[in-house]
Formats: C-alpha cells, sequence, structure tokens
C-alpha cells in the first residue's frame, strides 16, 4: 500500500515558521537593546527578577562553569555571610570526616540549595531551597535530640529555630541570657543618630559640604531648602549640583554617596538598589511583584525617591515614601497597628525621639560600628529568614520569646503585629529545661 503524500501546503508553513522563530532568535543576539526572555529557562525568583536580563551577572560570559556561579553568589552576598559567622563553611564539607554527606548534597556550592528559574522551590521572600535539605545530614536528630521527636524537617528553618549561614540565635547561652524577660522592654526606642556629628568630624567632607565654586546666578533657593537637614548643616547647593562649568541641574543619582557612603552601599545591596548596582536604570514598582499603587508604578528609585531633592524630609522617608509605594497588605496595615500609633505620638511630641515604630525602624535599623550609629539602608537585609530580624530590631523594644513567637505567626506579619502571638517557639524553654538537667547532674 503506498503511503499518503504529506500535504505541500503544510510542509510549507512549518518551514516558514520554522525559519521564522529562527531569525526573531537571531535577531535577539546580535541586538543588544533586545530583551532576551526568549532564553531564559524559567522565571526568577522576585530576589534576583530585577536583574534577569543581565545574565552575565551571575553567568559570567561563558555560561560553562559552576565556580563562575559561585564567585557571583559570594560576590554579592559575601559580605553577609561573613558577618552571619556561617555555622556550615566550606570548610565544614571539605573535612574529609564528612566526605560522606557531600554525596548526599555539595553544601560547599551555593547553587546546590538556591537555584535560579524554579520559583516552584521558593520558600519566600525570593529564596529558594528544597525542604528536606537538613534531612540530608541530619535524618537521625530524633535519636540524638529527643526534644526533636516528631518534629518535621520542613519546619527547621521556622522562625525561632534553624538558621544554616547563622545559628547563634539557638547559642543556649543567648537563650538562657534572654529567658525570664518581659515582652516590652523600659523605655523601648531606638538609638538617636549622629550621622551629622558624624560628617563634621571629616574635615574634608565638611569643605565638600560648604561647595566650592560659584552656582549659576539664576539658581533660586529651592522652596524647601530652609529649615532642611542639608541647610541646617551648611551644605552649599555646589556640594550636589557642582560649581561653575560643571553645574548640573539634576546630579546623578549617586551623587549622594560622595557624602552618605556607608547609606548608599547598603542601599545598592538591596533589592530597591540592585539594578543601579549593575549598571542597569533605576527600578520601578511596576517591576515588583508586591502589589504596589499604580499612581507609583513608573516612580524610579533612587535616594531621592524617598528623601526629597531637596526637602530631605527622614520623617516622611520613615513611613509615607514606603507607603506611597506599596499596596500590599503588610503596609496597609501599619497604618492600623500600635507600631503606627506610636509613629503618630511620637510625631506630636507626645512620646520622646525613637518611641514611634516606622516603616524604616523595622526595615532599615540603625546599626552600630565603630561606635557609630548609622542607618542601614539595605532593606532586604532582615527579610529572610525572618528571625534575621530579631537581634537588630525586634530585641530593642521585646523580648527574646515575645520576638521569635511574633516573627514565627503568619498572621501577625500579615496583619503588622496587630495583637498576641498564637504560636509558640519552644527553642528558651528547650535551653531552660537542658540547662536544668545539667544542674541536677552535677559537673561530672
Amino acid at each position: 500500500m503506498a503511503s499518503k503524500k504529506r500535504n505541500p501546503i503544510l510542509w510549507a508553513i512549518w518551514l516558514f515558521a520554522s525559519l521564522g522563530l529562527a531569525i526573531w532568535l537571531s535577531l535577539q543576539l546580535v541586538d543588544e537593546t533586545a530583551p532576551k526572555t526568549a532564553f531564559i529557562p524559567g522565571p526568577m525568583t522576585h530576589g534576583h527578577h530585577q536583574i534577569e536580563m543581565q545574565c552575565s551577572v551571575c553567568h559570567g560570559d561563558g555560561f560553562d562553569s559552576e565556580t563562575v556561579l559561585q564567585n557571583a553568589c559570594v560576590d554579592c552576598h559575601g559580605e553577609q555571610l561573613d558577618e552571619a559567622q556561617d555555622s556550615h563553611p566550606k570548610s565544614k564539607f571539605t573535612d574529609p570526616r564528612n566526605a560522606d554527606r557531600l554525596a548526599n548534597v555539595d553544601a560547599r556550592l551555593c547553587v546546590s540549595c538556591h537555584v535560579e528559574h524554579r520559583p516552584e522551590l521558593d520558600v519566600g521572600m525570593g529564596v529558594t531551597l528544597p525542604m528536606d535539605m537538613c534531612a540530608h545530614c541530619h535524618e537521625d536528630i530524633a535519636r540524638d535530640r529527643p526534644s526533636h521527636e516528631g518534629m518535621g524537617f520542613d519546619t527547621c528553618a521556622s522562625a525561632g529555630c534553624h538558621n544554616y549561614h547563622d545559628n547563634r540565635a539557638l547559642y543556649e547561652d543567648f537563650l538562657l541570657a534572654h529567658a525570664g524577660e518581659s515582652w516590652l522592654k523600659t523605655p523601648a526606642q531606638q538609638a538617636p543618630r549622629d550621622l551629622l556629628a558624624r560628617h563634621l568630624r571629616d574635615e574634608d567632607l565638611v569643605a565638600l559640604m560648604r561647595g566650592q565654586g560659584a552656582a549659576p546666578a539664576d539658581a533660586a533657593t529651592p522652596e524647601h531648602w530652609d529649615g532642611n537637614a542639608h541647610a541646617d548643616a551648611g551644605v552649599a547647593c555646589t556640594a550636589c549640583h557642582g560649581g561653575g562649568d560643571d553645574w548640573t541641574d539634576s546630579p546623578e543619582p549617586q551623587q549622594c554617596a560622595t557624602c552618605h557612603e556607608s547609606e548608599s552601599e547598603g542601599f545598592l545591596q538591596g533589592r530597591h538598589g540592585m539594578r543601579i548596582a549593575q549598571g542597569l536604570s533605576p527600578m520601578t514598582p511596576s517591576q515588583s511583584v508586591l502589589n504596589m499603587h499604580v499612581e507609583a508604578s513608573h516612580r524610579e528609585l533612587t535616594c531621592i525617591s524617598c528623601h526629597g531633592a531637596h526637602d530631605f524630609d527622614t520623617q516622611k522617608a520613615a513611613v509615607d515614601s514606603c507607603i506611597g509605594c506599596h499596596n500590599d497588605e503588610h503596609s496597609n496595615e501599619y497604618l492600623r497597628s500600635p507600631h503606627h500609633d506610636l509613629w503618630k505620638q511620637e510625631k506630636r511630641g507626645e512620646l520622646p525621639p525613637g518611641s514611634g515604630v516606622t516603616c524604616a525602624t523595622c526595615h532599615m535599623p540603625r546599626e552600630e560600628k565603630h561606635g557609630e550609629i548609622f542607618v542601614q539602608h539595605n532593606q532586604s537585609l532582615t527579610m529572610r529568614p525572618v528571625e534575621k530580624m530579631a537581634r537588630p530590631v525586634c530585641l530593642q523594644c521585646h523580648s527574646l520569646e515575645f520576638s521569635l513567637d511574633a516573627l514565627a505567626d503568619p498572621h501577625l506579619l500579615e496583619n503588622n503585629f496587630n495583637g498576641q502571638p498564637e504560636k509558640h517557639v519552644p527553642s528558651i524553654d528547650m535551653a531552660v529545661d537542658r540547662d536544668k538537667s545539667r544542674d541536677k547532674k552535677g559537673p561530672y
């Protein structure tokens, strides 16, 4: 029986479609400005999606080396790992005594646990993680520690439990030191910033602030200039805009880093500034995976997006600038929370400075380095795992037990901590019980 003849029209359609697809893909490769979305194997998590078209940031030029990927992870996150006092350092897995564990998971490489283009593995805040990761090495934990009997491996990374990269929150000395604390500390307030005093001690910075050269004769004093922080510090127009022939009406966003280096470094490491750090245009709310206000969709995120070009109102930046873009439940519920009530009382002068709780209080906490206090502008730093917020933020006002319970309660996270925790993390209880059992057994 003769085979049926294939329809030449269908063959022609298939041929032209294939040729058209090949041409389209080739043009994307040749045109440096064309989007390369067709070549992405899967969506990025919202931790990296802002730079998903900058493939070379992670893959380099060759796409052929796990070393390149590892170096890319460390280039961006290495400082955080160093500060975390890594509880699973590379040396633990290069130790010959642990060689058998590498057969299950090569934990020397970040991508063994954190993979991109697999958003279905996202466990929150843009972090991908296989939920059975801990089981590879700790499958006998219930036998070794009876207190863990009945606990699932998908609960290891719950708030107040284990943080793969930094287990200091579970050190028993730390837990015992905070046992029995009152849920609310007195006084509950932040330490004051010392930005101006820090700058005035730097003679070169003072000279820069005072400005060099002259502003154009038609350069008018901005409407909101009088009384703001820069005006009170004696900062001249030329400090930002340049003087004489170098005058520019619109300084580059990174001009602020000339005086605010630490703050700028933090901003560039967070999700708000990571595009600028990679040489891309500033991020806009329309590029976020969170709910944002439509009217703010195309607002570019730079220093002056929050602080203003000339008013530099830190109170506005601490709340209004955030709420002006963010339209998710957590942000909106803040306006109905006890934290916001405290902020309103502080603004009315009914409470001392630092008593109110703003968006920035929690997401841009004040840090002390070398005896100086500055604001950490990497707003992503304490987001994941969530208990990273306990030490630098929650413990300023609350007990450790209350902080861990609140952070472990997903309902409280959504309603911006309006109410008491419905869950209890037994970390401190377990430490106290172990301490009591040791006392009963004696020193030997």
